[in-house]
């Protein structure tokens, strides 16, 4: 029986297909190394790698240099602080840069120095044109989160946090109402499609939610416990894994603490509210030092329970945590900054800063080196792998975190 033959035109126009789509598929085999097949053929966005660490910015305000014991404090202990620092690196030469916490936070978040026309306390909004350090983190496939205050765009201004990269925000805009640690609302924003961690549902909200616990001058919720609780169900739920194709986050958390409630230095001459004094209740010290000093040590205890929750996850090797102050110690509440040393000089913006990621930053590690928060937004972007704009005046310092020989700059800032 004569075997069946197809056309030999036929025959090869199958043949050449077959060519044509190994090829394309050899063609697309560098790109599927970071992104899988199925999202490249759909035209989905390009899946985050799993290599790239998380981030978690946490900033504080009034904490000073020797407001911690691994920075030399000996009348009270930051021992969860001190356990950061001693897995990871300590700087003795981060400078703030400036006294006051909005221009500190915009050198951060944009990457250039607080002098270059970023606003005061309280004034300007960021502008339209003006790109964070969450806009670059966001882009490039990162979720990403703000807890605590922003003073740099209300909600209606260029500068409202959802238009500045950040896909979640839970806190406040106004200096006013975040520094009442007792405020009866929280603002906050979460878009549609968001799912809430404790019943899956779908959750779309904007706007102020009421906080019952503390309407008509009750004191049931203190806010910075609250954030501390937002910040862990933001990393339990955003925890990089195979549901979300391994995708990082970045979280930057903004706590109050330990600076005073002007609004409560006025009615009662001690601006600085906590809901006790323990664990320095019978210290002779003046009763805003005893506050001041159990602010620190409840704020100690919200970071060990952040990185208890990194372990638990098995995130901690994969997230790179950074701690500092963005406002520096001022006379206010009735402290003064030189009872605690909190300040080593009335000239000295020098400002506590701790890196910790294990497994990639060498534990026990002091360093000298000079750097600012300009430099943060290059780092970040370095180590997400993210492209730094060419209006940034900062620099990258990834190779002093890990160890390596820092090239990309002459001298200190």
């Amino acid at each position: 029986m004569n075997a069946i033959r197809f056309p030999e035109s036929k025959f090869n126009m199958k043949l050449n297909r077959i060519f044509i789509l190994l090829a394309a598929l050899l063609e697309l085999s560098a790109a599927a190394r970071a992104e899988d097949l199925s999202s490249i053929f759909s035209n989905a966005a390009p899946v985050a790698l799993p290599r790239r660490p998380s981030l978690i910015m946490i900033t504080t305000h009034g904490l000073g240099y020797g407001d911690l014991s691994c920075y030399g404090q000996d009348k009270f202990q930051t021992p969860n602080l001190d356990r950061l620092a001693a897995a990871g690196i300590r700087f003795t030469n981060y400078s703030a840069g400036a006294r006051g916490s909005s221009p500190v936070r915009a050198a951060l978040l944009l990457g250039t120095d607080p002098a270059r026309g970023q606003p005061a306390d309280g004034d300007v909004p960021l502008g339209a044109d003006q790109v964070t350090v969450a806009q670059i983190l966001k882009n490039a496939g990162y979720h990403t989160g703000l807890i605590g205050e922003w003073d740099l765009g209300g909600e209606n201004s260029s500068g409202a946090p959802w238009k500045k990269g950040f896909d979640e925000f839970t806190g406040y805009f106004e200096t006013a109402d975040a520094e009442n640690y007792y405020a009866d609302y929280i603002w906050r924003y979460a878009p549609p499609g968001m799912i809430q961690p404790g019943n899956q549902q779908h959750e779309d909200f904007a706007g102020r939610e009421p906080l019952m616990a503390n309407v008509g001058g009750q004191r049931g919720q203190y806010i910075p416990d609250l954030y501390t609780k937002a910040a862990v169900n933001f990393i339990v739920h955003n925890q990089p894994d195979e549901r979300n194709r391994y995708r990082p986050f970045f979280l930057l958390l903004d706590y109050a603490t330990p600076r005073a409630n002007t609004a409560e230095t006025i009615r009662a001459g001690n601006g600085m509210q906590v809901p006790t004094d323990a664990p320095y209740s019978s210290e002779s010290w003046p009763q805003p030092e005893k506050n001041k000093a159990a602010m620190i040590a409840r704020l100690d205890s919200d970071i060990g329970k952040l990185l208890e929750q990194l372990q638990k996850i098995h995130q901690e090797s994969n997230t790179v945590v950074f701690f500092t102050s963005v406002g520096l110690p001022k006379e206010t509440g009735g402290v003064d900054p030189q009872f605690f040393r909190s300040q080593l000089s009335t000239n000295d913006l020098r400002a506590p800063m701790i890196v910790y990621w294990p497994g990639r930053i060498p534990a026990a590690q002091v360093s000298g080196f000079n750097w600012s928060p300009r430099d943060f937004l290059p780092t970040a972007a370095e180590i997400g792998h993210a492209v730094t704009p060419a209006n940034v005046t900062g620099t990258s310092v990834l190779p002093v975190l890990t160890g390596q020989t820092q090239t990309n700059r002459a001298g200190a800032n």
